[in-house]
């Protein structure tokens, strides 16, 4: 991150964040990319017994 973030307190507890908005879409862009590998991660799990097929077997079948 480029600054340090600053909290914001309510009634002596911590309830906000301030960051830059770089870092802001810094941060949601990560997010997004972590729950796209958690997602590819589930799905290569969850498909592990299924059979499969070699590119050259797919091409073949759809004439290319």
């Amino acid at each position: 991150m480029s600054t340090e973030p600053q909290i914001i307190e309510k009634n002596g507890q911590k309830e906000f964040v301030v960051i830059p908005y770089e870092d802001y879409l810094r941060l949601q862009e990560e997010l997004e990319d972590y729950h796209d590998l958690k997602t590819l991660r589930e799905e290569k799990f969850s498909a592990s017994g299924d059979p499969t097929r070699s590119l050259d077997e797919v091409l073949k079948d759809i004439g290319e």
